[in-house]
C-alpha cells in the first residue's frame, strides 16, 4: 500500500516508477495463486476446470463494463479513440465475436451448458463481490488510477502462453480451438498494456499520485486472487480415502 513517506517524496523518473509497478504486479500475480500453479501443473480436476470457466466469465463480463466507465471519464477524443477497441474485443463488432462469445465457446470445449454460464446463476457470491469491487474502483478512482488498475496486462501475455501449453498437455479432453480466448490475449494484452502504460507514465507526475496509481494495480491483484480464492475455497481437491 502507498505509505505517507514515499508519496511525499519527489516523483520516480520512468524508468523507476516502470520498474516498481512491474515489482508489485509480479509478486502479486494471480499466476502465483495455488490454484492456478496446480491448473498448470494438471492437477486440476474436469470439474474444478468448469468452476474456473464459469465463475471467470462474470469477471469477464465486468470488463467491457469497467471500460465503458474508464472512457466516460475522459475528455479527450484521442484518449477515447486509444481505448474504445477494448470493449469492441470483449463484446465484438457483432454477435458471436469478441472474448466474451469465445469465452462462451469455452465453455462449452469444457462441458458446460452455455445458457446456464451466460445466465450467471451458479456465480459464487464471493465472485461476484470481488469483480463488482473491480467495476467499483474503476468508478471511484480518478482516470490515471483507473487506467493504471488494467496494467496487470502487463503480466497476461506470459500467463496466457503458459495457459495454452499447460492445457493442451494436462487436459486434452477440452478441443483446441476452444482455446482460442486465451491465444488471442497473448497479442491484445501486449497492445493494450503498453497504450495503458504510456498514459499512466504521461499523468502520473507526482509521487503521491505515482504512488496511488501502484495501489490501484495492487488492489486489482487483491480483486484477481479473491476471486480465485473463493473458487478453490468451494471445489477443493478430492481427497483419497
Amino acid at each position: 500500500m502507498t505509505t505517507e513517506a514515499s508519496a511525499a517524496g519527489p516523483p520516480l523518473d520512468r524508468e523507476a516508477f516502470v520498474a516498481r509497478l512491474r515489482e508489485e504486479g509480479e509478486r502479486r500475480y494471480h499466476d502465483r495463486h495455488p490454484m492456478h500453479v496446480r491448473m498448470h501443473a494438471g492437477k486440476l480436476s474436469r470439474e474444478q476446470i468448469q468452476a474456473w470457466v464459469l465463475n471467470r466469465f462474470y469477471y469477464q463480463t465486468r470488463i467491457p463494463i469497467k471500460d465503458a466507465i474508464i472512457l466516460s471519464k475522459s475528455d479527450s477524443p484521442a484518449f477515447r479513440r486509444m481505448w474504445m477497441h477494448r470493449i469492441v474485443d470483449h463484446d465484438g463488432a457483432q454477435e458471436g465475436e469478441g472474448g466474451l462469445a469465445q469465452w462462451l465457446r469455452l465453455a462449452e470445449g469444457v462441458g458446460l451448458d452455455v445458457d446456464e454460464v451466460k445466465s450467471l446463476r451458479r456465480v459464487l457470491p464471493q465472485v461476484r463481490f470481488a469483480c463488482d469491487a473491480y467495476v467499483q474502483l474503476v468508478r471511484e478512482r480518478p482516470l490515471v488510477e483507473a487506467v493504471a488498475s488494467s496494467l496487470t496486462e502487463f503480466f497476461s501475455p506470459d500467463i496466457m502462453a503458459k495457459r495454452i501449453v499447460a492445457w493442451e498437455t494436462h487436459y486434452p479432453w477440452v478441443a483446441e480451438a476452444t482455446l482460442a480466448y486465451f491465444r488471442g490475449r497473448v497479442t491484445r494484452a501486449r497492445r493494450d498494456s503498453h497504450e495503458a502504460i504510456d498514459y499512466v507514465l504521461e499523468h502520473a507526475t507526482t509521487r503521491e499520485v505515482q504512488e496511488r496509481c501502484v495501489d490501484a494495480l495492487i488492489t486489482k491483484t487483491d480483486i484477481l486472487w479473491a476471486l480465485l480464492d473463493a473458487v478453490d475455497r468451494a471445489h477443493p481437491d478430492e481427497v483419497a480415502g
